[in-house]
């Protein structure tokens, strides 16, 4: 079964398994003490940080094992921010950072501190002016992925890391999905990463901190880990995690250029296979291994159910697919389609006919979920033969579509949305605009989180006029004006 979400979770490589099992007789002792099994267990440690410090670019003196690499992010910015508490409390983020960034942002400004949010272009990449804006006599820290999780768009760290030495910040840079593909470039001062994204195994981040930044580790203090990851280290899992990083990176450069090949393929064909699809993310600045696109008129959870089914796992940034019923934050900072939202990361190894039997198979779900849902003809315009909008095999009668007088004097047509899920607002507001005279106005209500991102994405991509919304009981109204 492909598995296709290395974003997530990479499989565990080969390296780490055997470095595990093997490390797993010889580093269960304490490294702390003086005798004869401490000893070795410290020297698997100490080996253990050395090539994981090669790997960061980093001192092995500056560089901490943690419990995950949520726990290096989040200790990363807190003893940042408390080490830099007389310059003051003002932190800067990017719009699109890991959700263990933002809840440590959250936190921060829920106890007080300042937070500014750096907003990002269409492809999900900030602008190191942007930064350099942000950033205020008070700022004790900033923050900057090295690349995006979601869409695999990677950052300009070196240059948002040169305009914060300028300004006497530290960069925290949060690198769990690049560190596999080689060192973060640039003066940065505080970074995090995890094991599981390269191979290793769960439960070992990294964090690194360098020499001359001001740093207060949190909690209690422990001689442990320099006092920033308390508690007993997990010796074989570590030796594990730097065994595996050392051998990603010595198959790194080939690797990513082979998989670059297979991305790029499924960059080309999925517009070509299935039509109304926006694929998103920057397309040259990028991960080698991931690329994500977004099919209009589909369910996501229901894609990728298929897609399951099919015996292809993949990831999603569709609300429906998720708890919260509320779009990626990463495509709602990008400002892109959500709805039919497909992840696909490539672990080490894909081979080449998994990606084209994907192809195949995401070519007639796509369609399938189309049909079950009532959808429009695929690509069809607005200049389309009118479809009757009372009927349709998926979408179920009673939306509701009425006539009125527009302020403007065009004629404006209300379609009732409310209650119903993303992508049923969208593909209603397609089948209602396809009888709508030119200059006409559709006023779509609904209380669907994802339509206030997936309305105005469709208006780009059937060149129709956005016209904004405003609130109406029990939701939201968006109008939108057919241009042709």
């Amino acid at each position: 079964m492909p598995y296709f979400d290395a974003a997530s979770s990479a499989p565990l490589h080969p390296v780490a398994r055997q470095a595990l099992q093997a490390s797993l007789d010889e580093g269960w002792a304490d490294p702390a003490r003086l005798y004869r099994e401490g000893r070795r267990a410290r020297l698997l440690l100490d080996a253990a940080r050395e090539a994981a410090a090669e790997a960061v670019g980093c001192r092995p003196d500056e560089l901490s094992f943690t419990g995950s690499g949520t726990q290096a992010v989040h200790s990363g910015i807190y003893g940042s921010l408390s080490g830099r508490r007389r310059v003051g409390r003002h932190l800067v983020v990017s719009a699109v950072e890991h959700s263990s960034v933002l809840h440590s942002a959250a936190s921060h400004e829920a106890a007080g501190g300042s937070l500014a949010e750096v907003a990002v272009d269409r492809t999900g990449r900030v602008s190191p002016d942007a930064y350099a804006a942000a950033l205020r006599p008070d700022t004790a820290l900033a923050a900057l992925q090295s690349a995006n999780h979601e869409v695999g768009t990677l950052q300009p760290v070196a240059e948002v890391a040169e305009v914060c030495r300028a300004a006497g910040v530290p960069l925290f840079v949060d690198a769990a999905q690049s560190l596999a593909w080689g060192p973060v470039e640039g003066a940065w001062s505080i970074l995090a990463a995890s094991a599981h994204k390269w191979g290793g195994p769960a439960g070992v981040g990294l964090l690194a901190v360098r020499k001359g930044v001001r740093f207060a580790p949190q909690g209690p203090p422990d001689e442990r880990e320099s006092g920033r990851a308390p508690g007993f280290e997990n010796i074989p899992a570590i030796v594990a995690a730097a065994a595996s990083l050392r051998a990603v990176r010595a198959e790194a450069e080939a690797e990513a250029a082979r998989l670059r090949e297979l991305v790029d393929l499924i960059r080309a064909r999925v517009v070509e296979v299935v039509p109304d699809v926006e694929v998103v993310g920057d397309p040259v600045r990028r991960l080698p291994h991931l690329v994500t696109f977004s099919c209009l008129y589909v369910d996501g959870e229901t894609l990728l159910h298929e897609l399951d089914r099919a015996e292809f796992s993949v990831s999603s940034g569709s609300s429906c697919t998720s708890s919260t019923l509320t779009p990626s934050h990463v495509l709602r900072a990008m400002g892109v389609l959500s709805e039919g939202n497909v992840r696909v990361s490539l672990p080490i190894g894909t081979p080449a006919e998994d990606v084209e039997r994907f192809l195949d198979v995401l070519t007639w779900l796509v369609t399938a979920v189309r049909t079950k849902l009532g959808a429009p003809v695929a690509a069809s315009g607005p200049g389309a033969a009118a479809r009757d909008a009372g009927t349709g095999s998926g979408v179920e009668a009673g939306a509701g579509i009425a006539a009125e007088a527009s302020d403007a004097g065009a004629e404006e047509f209300t379609v009732d949305s409310l209650g119903r899920l993303c992508p049923i607002p969208v593909i209603e507001l397609a089948r209602a605009m396809e009888g709508v005279p030119v200059g006409g106005v559709v006023r779509v209500l609904a209380d669907d989180e994802a339509a206030r991102l997936d309305i105005p994405a469709w208006c780009e991509m059937r060149d129709q006029e956005y016209l904004g919304e405003h609130p109406v009981d029990g939701g939201t109204a968006y109008r939108v004006r057919r241009r042709s």
